[in-house]
């Protein structure tokens, strides 16, 4: 607790939106639980093991990154024996300038597992070559042992079953934790007073059947092995400095996922606004709309967004003195690159939804309501909107696997997020130099790829349910 008064609380403005998206999220399954009809329609999404599964990972994906996300400066020792006499400022508590998260903590076990060099996954030996001197006094060159990896083990011959051991060690635990949330599952749904319960419009306890709701899918997903195994063997190896790659991965999965959905929501405001008004009121609105973005679609993406960026660069160094702390520059020209590729990148949606609005809008119920004077607002959220809303949930997803496969092209060129920033495509681009040399370091950048195939997969699989279950033409 005293640690804990003693820290200096640090909230940059990508925290503040990550934190702002999550109470969204968290208000959107409260109205879940007590609207019935919203909660029927939802209810095929969460009733696939597929949807459950997928929605369970995409979570995992997001408790990481608000982890990452609270922020706090470490206070410095004092100084023993200063030269001022006045108490106060010996009194005085000055913080680190390394801005840490709650995940470092959560990972300290991994991180502190440093070596020097690259180290391949699961290896007790350097991947270099290194003059080791002998208990005799000889020099020779080969592959030293690694410090933290496998230090525990008294013989190599023991690191097979030592990995066995401790990998069915985590698989209990997993299954005694996925055992305690059965157990209070069966006493909620089997126990508890009906005014505990949800009741649907009769007054009556709301229990939906259990072939309904894919349990085994939702507690198969709870696993502690990577924090059980990590901390005694580099599970992805480490990189060229010898930080360990597994750590490297989870600390880029905030930046991930925040400019794909930063970037996703500043597109979804004038792709939807702009592509519905060109199709519905057609005239000079659709000229005026087709002309924008016919427009920005001639000027190659890349080097609008290369232009952009290093704009912002040239604001940054010009001021210095706005940015006191090297996260805080940071993180501001993230948030101008999530800014940047939400304005470039909303064409396509748009082009799209004006050719269906084009279609909607000849329908006969919505030529009887524009005939009968209902309002143009009255009719796009009633009649328009609710039948490109599966257009507009298949290019959201593809939009978000597009901007986290983009942070990582982009990164790759050197014009992505700040290089002191973790993230996927920095760690392919600091990774490139190694795949040409022999033997290939590899892991580095399988790692980047899993992490980004684990998440795009996910969001896309989810976001398949939520069309089917949306979708007014697939109901038959």
């Amino acid at each position: 607790l005293s640690d804990l008064l003693t820290i200096k609380p640090v909230l940059l403005w990508s925290d503040l939106l990550i934190f702002v998206l999550v109470a969204a999220l968290v208000m959107f399954f409260v109205h879940l639980a007590r609207d019935r009809l919203t909660r029927q329609r939802w209810q095929p999404v969460f009733a696939s093991p597929v949807g459950m599964g997928s929605f369970i990972v995409v979570m995992f994906y997001i408790l990481i990154a608000v982890l990452d996300s609270i922020h706090y400066r470490q206070p410095l020792a004092a100084v023993e024996g200063g030269a001022s006499p006045d108490a106060s400022q010996h009194q005085a508590v000055h913080y680190s300038q390394e801005v840490r998260s709650l995940l470092d903590d959560v990972l300290s076990g991994l991180k502190a597992n440093s070596e020097k060099t690259y180290s391949a996954p699961f290896s007790l030996y350097s991947f270099s070559k290194e003059n080791v001197t002998r208990d005799d006094g000889t020099v020779v060159r080969e592959y030293p042992r690694l410090a933290a990896a496998g230090s525990h083990l008294a013989s190599e011959d023991d690191k097979a079953w030592d990995i066995v051991s401790r990998s069915v060690e985590a698989i209990l635990t997993g299954l005694l934790i996925a055992g305690a949330l059965i157990v209070l599952q069966i006493q909620w749904r089997f126990r508890c007073p009906p005014e505990g319960c949800p009741l649907d419009d009769q007054g009556k306890p709301l229990v939906m059947p259990n072939r309904h709701i894919p349990w085994k899918t939702l507690y198969g997903t709870l696993t502690c092995w990577v924090l059980t195994v990590g901390e005694y063997y580099h599970i992805l190896g480490t990189d060229q400095v010898g930080q360990d790659v597994l750590v490297q991965a989870l600390k880029a999965v905030r930046t991930g996922v925040l400019i794909g959905t930063l970037a996703t929501l500043l597109t979804l405001p004038l792709a939807i606004g702009l592509g519905i008004s060109a199709g519905y009121f057609k005239g000079w609105v659709d000229d005026a709309v087709q002309y924008l973005y016919t427009t920005l679609s001639s000027i190659p993406g890349i080097l609008l967004i290369a232009a952009s960026v290093l704009l912002i660069d040239v604001y940054i160094e010009t001021h210095a003195e706005d940015f006191t702390l090297l996260a805080e520059r940071a993180d501001f020209r993230f948030l101008a690159l999530c800014f940047i590729l939400g304005l470039t990148s909303w064409t396509g949606l748009c082009r799209l939804l004006r050719a269906e609005t084009l279609k909607v809008s000849q329908l006969d119920y919505v030529q009887a309501a524009r005939a009968f004077g209902v309002r143009h607002r009255r009719i796009i959220t009633s009649h328009i909107l609710p039948n490109v809303t599966h257009i507009v949930l298949i290019a959201l997803v593809l939009d978000f696997s597009g901007f986290v496969l983009a942070e990582a092209v982009l990164s790759y060129v050197g014009v992505g997020v700040d290089p002191s920033m973790a993230s996927w495509g920095n760690m392919i681009n600091e990774a490139r130099g190694e795949l040409s040399r022999e033997p290939v370091v590899w892991w580095p950048v399988c790692a980047a790829f899993i992490m980004m195939f684990a998440l795009v997969l996910a969001a896309n699989l989810f976001a398949d349910r939520v069309r089917d279950a949306f979708d007014p033409r697939a109901k038959g």
